[in-house]
């Protein structure tokens, strides 16, 4: 999935009223391969998005630019960024395709498809991740694929720039309450395996400093499992300085 060039990126920023939301969202769209990579990812199988901490909703304004967007769901507990994410969908003429509510993650709408959990884990404490990410997965279709790009606790330098950078992020107030825990990778990856699920992980920065990483899982398939569509697909294009993710997956529905 090709990047958005600059004058795209413009335009999505523009959607957003408040200047601080537009130099997040330009700044986030010219450097973070998340979205690329989300787009590229969910293409092979147009089914709802779950954004689970969608914050001003920058994802479902990318997969509207690059044509991936299907039924975006989004949800965030600050009911500000809520406000914001409607009124630039709204802007951007794409508001009939998006449900985006103020909710806590303990309480999940019922909907079946993908979902994206992107940079959420961490600001919550260790059990309560736990039984988000059993949630999350009981909410995959089939060919649905959950998303999760995240922090994870290593000894790098990496990772104590990452919580230097959410330390200012709590103290300007755009993360009320900051980061409560950092999970592992064997957190993270524990709770999705035994519910069922098919569990890769692989170093997402871009070009930040920070140790993000992506995970992918999809509901594990017996080989008889027919009714889901396979297909090849490289993540080569979603962003040519993120790390090598050419090589993490051989299809778009098998990890």
């Amino acid at each position: 999935m090709q990047a958005l060039d600059r004058a795209s990126c413009d335009i999505i920023a523009g959607h957003y009223a408040n200047r601080g939301h537009r130099i997040h969202a330009r700044w986030k769209l010219a450097h973070d391969p998340v979205y690329a990579v989300t787009a590229e990812l969910l293409r092979h199988a147009r089914l709802p998005l779950l954004d689970i901490g969608c914050g001003i909703g920058l994802l479902g304004q990318y997969l509207h630019a690059v044509g991936v967007l299907s039924n975006y769901i989004g949800l965030d507990h600050d009911a500000r960024k809520i406000t914001a994410a409607l009124a630039a969908a709204r802007q951007g003429r794409f508001e009939q395709r998006v449900q985006l509510s103020s909710a806590d993650v303990a309480t999940l709408p019922a909907t079946r498809g993908h979902v994206a959990l992107l940079d959420v884990l961490h600001y919550l404490p260790a059990d309560r991740q736990h039984s988000l990410l059993m949630s999350a997965a009981t909410l995959l279709a089939p060919n649905g694929i959950l998303v999760i790009r995240n922090v994870l606790r290593e000894p790098n330098w990496r990772f104590h720039a990452t919580r230097l950078e959410e330390f200012f992020l709590t103290v300007s107030g755009w993360i009320p309450g900051g980061a409560q825990h950092y999970p592992t990778a064997a957190e993270v990856r524990g709770p999705l395996e035994s519910a069922g699920l098919d569990v890769r992980i692989e170093s997402l920065r871009g070009r930040t400093p920070y140790n993000s990483y992506l995970i992918v899982a999809q509901p594990r398939h017996g080989a008889d499992s027919s009714a889901v569509t396979r297909q090849p697909f490289r993540l080569a294009d979603a962003k040519a300085d993120a790390a090598p993710l050419d090589q993490l997956y051989s299809s778009a529905q098998s990890l």
